[in-house]
């Protein structure tokens, strides 16, 4: 199975992402030290579906247990 990672952005919203905590935590510092404005890019682990996150609303990241 592959890893589940929940973000909770700003306002309370709540996105569920392929890939371990510590890879999504990457993806998104990796984000934040890019040019204005950079998304962090993920996959939506419900709908396979891309999915960019402005990495300055993310609140917190959550492992999911597989």
């Amino acid at each position: 199975m592959t890893p589940t990672t929940e973000i909770i952005v700003a306002g309370g919203e709540r996105h569920r992402v392929q890939g371990d905590a510590k890879q999504i935590e990457a993806l998104i510092i990796d984000a934040a030290r890019g040019s204005m404005m950079e998304f962090a890019w993920m996959i939506d682990a419900e709908s396979g579906e891309d999915l960019a996150l402005n990495p300055e609303q993310i609140v917190m990241i959550r492992a999911l247990a597989s």
